[in-house]
């Protein structure tokens, strides 16, 4: 739930006093000082959607402040200032006009840090002792490399870097032992796709009858729809994503049609009808087929404190039979994905849908890039091996609420698999196919 903008008289006349969480969008140039009549209670303090380019020298009087999003301003540089927030975690300036990151604006303390849609060529290698970043959103810039440093960034989980230059990735990125979720589409170095994908229909704008909106994500817009193609009786039930057309914090649009037209059909993927054309306002879209209500989302995307982890209702709980077939049928998917040479990059369960039968889908290529196979046969596909530690993630959390008892022989084996699927060393990790072989032990 987006929360609802405070305005500045409310906060001038003491009404928000005690708040824990302060969202200021109301044309601010100067950082209002009657923000720290709340010192002793702001941990989350969003001023994006302004016009500043400054943060008061003072700023560490806020205490307690461990978020601060000042996307959507006109700051050219990182400020220094951040590091004085001694409990600041989480720091996102998305869509500046940010050039410069210096030194000593970086943290240690750091989770999560959002740069997307800026203008940086270059990061400074005191990045690298940020050990505890777990999240890192560079999408959207003008970087061609890495600083050596950041191999100490043991702690990094998800990475954006699509819509930049990289011609190529560092080999000591591919090696992170906790790196599960990667984007680099939209660079130089992405690879070609491997085949052609499954042939989709053009779909003309005029066919379709628009209808509710589902959802909304970085990248686009889903619509329940109608199409009436010209060659059809009777008109068929459909999905609608209306693409956006900037950079989101997962790359350029274009790159996820891409990805979402090779990767084809398949059992367990949300796959395409056709291809959007004649949008009145040029606007990119894909037509997807009708789900059956009865899938539901399998989990909520991180928030604020989780950071890379998924969200689940507190009385959410799976039984082993359903847990054995979602598993299955996610390692089926990208088993089918890596053989053409797609990481999908958001193998998250926010982004599967389930039904209780234990059919599920996978959807959302936002994230999703195009690499070149392995040279040699023995060599171990790394793109895969960090895929192969998100679906581990997600398999430890479904685990984590399986209701069958702890001593059964199958949750054991599939406790043991997690193990091997999210372990530091990526050469010792399983690959897809030797996963489903693992899960065809277990029976159903």
């Amino acid at each position: 739930m987006i929360p609802v903008p405070h305005t500045l008289a409310a906060l001038r006349s003491g009404q928000l006093a005690g708040v824990t969480r302060l969202d200021l969008a109301c044309g601010l140039e100067e950082f209002p000082r009657e923000i720290f009549d709340l010192a002793a209670s702001l941990e989350v303090l969003n001023l994006s959607g302004n016009a500043l380019s400054a943060l008061p020298d003072d700023l560490a009087r806020l205490g307690k402040l461990r978020v601060l999003f000042c996307s959507e301003n006109r700051f050219t540089h990182l400020p220094e200032v951040l590091t004085s927030c001694a409990n600041l975690e989480m720091v996102g300036f998305k869509s500046n006009q940010i050039r410069t990151v210096p030194a000593a604006a970086l943290a240690p303390a750091l989770r999560w840090l959002i740069l997307t849609d800026n203008q940086l060529a270059e990061l400074p290698p005191s990045i690298g002792s940020c050990v505890r970043l777990q999240k890192l959103m560079l999408a959207g810039n003008r970087l061609a490399s890495l600083p050596d440093a950041m191999a100490g960034c043991v702690g990094l989980e998800l990475l954006r870097l699509s819509a930049n230059r990289f011609e190529a990735l560092p080999d000591w990125l591919l090696q992170l032992p906790r790196l599960s979720w990667l984007a680099f589409g939209g660079n130089p170095v992405l690879a070609a796709p491997r085949g052609l994908g499954t042939p989709v229909a053009r779909v003309r704008w005029a066919d379709i009858e628009l209808g509710e909106k589902l959802g909304e994500g970085a990248s686009g817009v889903i619509h329940k729809g109608h199409w009436h193609p010209s060659t059809a009786l009777a008109g068929l039930s459909v999905a609608v994503k209306l693409f956006k057309g900037a950079v989101t914090s997962d790359g350029f649009p274009a790159d996820e049609m891409a990805a979402c037209l090779a990767a084809g059909n398949h059992p367990n993927l949300i796959g395409v009808v056709g291809e959007l054309t004649g949008h009145p306002a040029e606007t990119g879209g894909l037509v997807m087929p009708w789900i059956d209500p009865e899938f539901r989302t399998l989990a909520g995307p991180p928030n604020l404190a989780t950071c890379t982890r998924d969200i689940y209702p507190d009385d959410q709980c799976f039984d082993l039979p359903l847990i054995v077939g979602l598993v299955a049928g996610l390692a089926r998917v990208g088993e089918h994905l890596h053989a053409r040479g797609i990481l999908h990059g958001d193998f998250y369960a926010h982004n599967v849908l389930y039904h209780s039968s234990g059919a599920c889908y996978l959807g959302d290529f936002g994230a999703a890039s195009f690499y070149p196979k392995p040279h040699g046969a023995g060599e171990v596909n790394t793109f895969e091996a960090i895929e192969v530690r998100a679906f581990g993630c997600l398999l430890g959390e479904l685990l984590e609420r399986c209701v069958t008892e702890a001593d059964d022989h199958r949750v054991n084996l599939l406790t043991a698999l997690c193990t091997r699927c999210v372990a530091p060393k990526m050469a010792t990790r399983p690959s897809f196919a030797e996963i489903l072989h693992a899960l065809d032990t277990l029976g159903r």
